[in-house]
């Protein structure tokens, strides 16, 4: 695998002062520049920049079938080394985090074993967090 570089992802927020405040202290994400409009975070090394839009319905997520699960659409997250994802969701666990689907294994056993696990912030942004058992299966079939 080519090395990572990192990505670059622009969110909207329809709260900025709590969803500053959930990635600040419940994700720990260090916070870089900010407006009264927007705020950068170092999200596990990758730039996330929440920015306010007023909430609208069309804000509602889409799911999908996963697993017997439904998948919200669209989400973002991070694909985390092993051991960072299994103290991470022990974390969100003691803070009480709602998850849309608690931490799990996939592929238990077979190629592209991998954790997982899905919740939203403040504003309804959907996070998947994950890891796999061996980041060389990232893109396996």
């Amino acid at each position: 695998m080519s090395t990572i570089t990192p990505f670059h992802i622009a969110i909207p927020v329809h709260n900025l002062d709590e969803c500053r405040t959930f990635y600040r202290d419940v994700l720990e994400c260090e916070e870089g520049r900010s407006s009264d409009e927007w705020v950068d975070f170092n999200l596990f090394g990758h730039q996330l920049v929440i920015h306010y839009k007023e909430k609208t319905a069309a804000d509602e997520l889409h799911h999908n079938a996963v697993d017997g699960k439904h998948v919200p659409v669209p989400h973002y997250g991070v694909v985390l080394p092993w051991e960072t994802f299994q103290s991470f969701s022990k974390e969100l666990i003691s803070k009480g985090i709602e998850f849309i689907i608690a931490p799990y294994i996939r592929f238990e056993g077979q190629v592209g074993e991998q954790a997982t696990m899905f919740f939203k912030d403040p504003a309804g942004n959907a996070l998947e967090f994950k890891a796999f058992k061996d980041i060389n299966q990232l893109f396996a079939k």
